[in-house]
């Protein structure tokens, strides 16, 4: 069994929440509660790793975590 981090972004409107997978670029998903959104990025890894696969191209791991931080970033005027 692989692990693989995911970024979950709550939409400030409604109840969507988007997944993203860092390790793999162009995996994405979404859901409409949290619990959805996790399930969803199951079947998303599962799927693009299938690919990539079948395509005969590497599989990326998580070996190496990416780095989540924040930056300011000063407010342009209007």
């Amino acid at each position: 069994m692989a692990r693989y981090i995911v970024v979950i972004h709550p939409e400030a409107v409604g109840s969507i929440y988007n997944v993203s997978v860092p390790t793999l670029p162009g995996c994405y998903t979404w859901g409409e509660t949290f619990e959805e959104a996790v399930q969803m990025a199951r079947e998303a890894i599962a799927g693009h790793v299938a690919a990539l696969r079948d395509l005969g191209e590497a599989v990326p791991d998580d070996r190496i975590a990416p780095i989540i931080t924040t930056v300011d970033v000063a407010a342009a005027a209007s």
